[in-house]
């Protein structure tokens, strides 16, 4: 990133875990920059590279995001006609982008050991080590908004998530979606067994994120289980977290898209709920563009059963009522795929956006059901008789 501080022309390594470019427009601010003059340069795309106290930095981004707040509440009272959810949704996911360019250009100066050199700035050292790597030699430049969200992952890796159906806590690391809808994990660790683990004592966990499915699996008693991902990120969070719980020697770990080689007796996939298209890399795990994971689980899950085997999909139904996929689609890809549906265990979600009426979509939140669809090889009239269930 390149800037001019008191008449000589700056250039330092430009980080963003979000993939954002690097401003081309940047000017030198402290602590007497006022928040209406601060939001106007960044409505602009002028980036504020600040110098001054550390906590006057991090009251200036929460006024940014007042305004940002405030500007897009304004834009909303329209006295239009309601628009689909399906709008709503889209319309909400543009509004969070331009919020996110606005509050990202609030600037941060990293020395090469990852320090602050600005007053009463926190140690971040272990923060930015777990995400960036050893310290290098070079200062880096970071938003504001990025550098919290390192600082947050942090600590919810320090602290982690307890899991009861894993045995004990999750601790998530930067980039690695955190189970905290314990309701889909809870009917993970409920669904009755394939008998088929009876002669082959093996499990797939498709895209396995922090390993919390194959925690609860193996605590469930199977024997071995092999756990893909294709995020680096997500294998190492796996790894440490299953040494954590003592299970390290029953999860083989393996950078793969989708399936290992071989049958196993049961596979299990929960792939990112909405079709849409990521506006970053940290969005992978919520979107999945074009239901491309999705759809291809369910193309390759009867090649890798073994006989008797069942194929466990966790999917939330959120998509169908915003009218971005309908259930005629999803059973469509089912017989697509060649496969049957065996039974369906469904729950309701107990997290609190799915009862905040503010919501703008709470229409569809309300509504939403959590399944685990157990699959297995086709036979007549399976089909059928899940088209018919509501």
């Amino acid at each position: 990133m390149h800037w001019i501080e008191q008449g000589e022309a700056r250039a330092v390594r430009w980080r963003s875990e979000r993939g954002a470019e690097p401003p081309k427009r940047v000017i030198v601010v402290d602590d007497r920059l006022t928040a209406d003059e601060a939001y106007g340069h960044a409505c602009q795309g002028v980036a504020l590279l600040w110098k001054g106290d550390f906590q006057n930095a991090r009251q200036m981004l929460a006024s940014l995001a007042n305004r940002a707040d405030r500007r897009q509440a304004r834009s909303s009272r329209t006295g239009a006609p309601a628009p689909a959810l399906a709008e709503v949704f889209n319309l909400q996911r543009q509004a969070r982008a331009q919020r996110a360019r606005t509050l990202g250009m609030l600037l941060i100066e990293l020395d090469a050991d990852f320090r602050v050199a600005l007053r009463r700035a926190p140690d971040i050292r272990a923060a930015c080590t777990e995400v960036f790597g050893p310290a290098g030699t070079e200062p880096a430049v970071i938003a504001l908004r990025e550098l919290q969200g390192i600082i947050g992952a942090h600590e919810w890796r320090t602290r982690g998530i307890d899991v009861p159906g894993a045995g004990g806590r999750i601790h998530p690391h930067y980039g690695v979606f955190a189970p905290t809808r314990s309701e889909y994990i809870g009917l993970v660790a409920q669904a009755p067994l394939p008998a088929a683990l009876a002669s082959v004592d093996l499990a797939f966990d498709i895209g396995t994120g922090t390993g919390v499915l194959a925690a609860v699996l193996a605590r469930r008693g199977i024997g071995h289980l092999v756990a893909t991902d294709q995020d680096p990120r997500a294998l190492a969070c796996a790894r440490e977290n299953l040494e954590r719980l003592g299970l390290a020697d029953r999860v083989e770990l393996r950078h793969e898209n989708l399936f290992p080689a071989g049958h196993a007796a049961l596979v299990v996939c929960n792939p990112p709920w909405l079709p849409a298209r990521p506006s970053s890399p940290l969005e992978h795990a919520v979107y999945d563009p074009e239901s491309r994971m999705l759809l291809g689980f369910l193309g390759g899950l009867s090649e890798h059963l073994a006989p008797g085997g069942e194929g466990w999909l966790i999917l939330s139904d959120l998509a169908e009522h915003l009218g971005l996929r309908s259930r005629a689609q999803l059973l469509g890809a089912f017989e697509a795929a060649g496969l049957e549906v065996l039974d369906r265990l469904d729950v309701r979600p107990t997290h609190p956006r799915a009862a905040d009426a503010s919501d703008p979509l709470h229409a569809a939140r309300c509504l939403e059901v959590t399944s685990l669809w157990r699959l297995a090889g086709s036979r007549p009239g399976r089909l059928q008789l899940a088209r018919g269930q509501p």
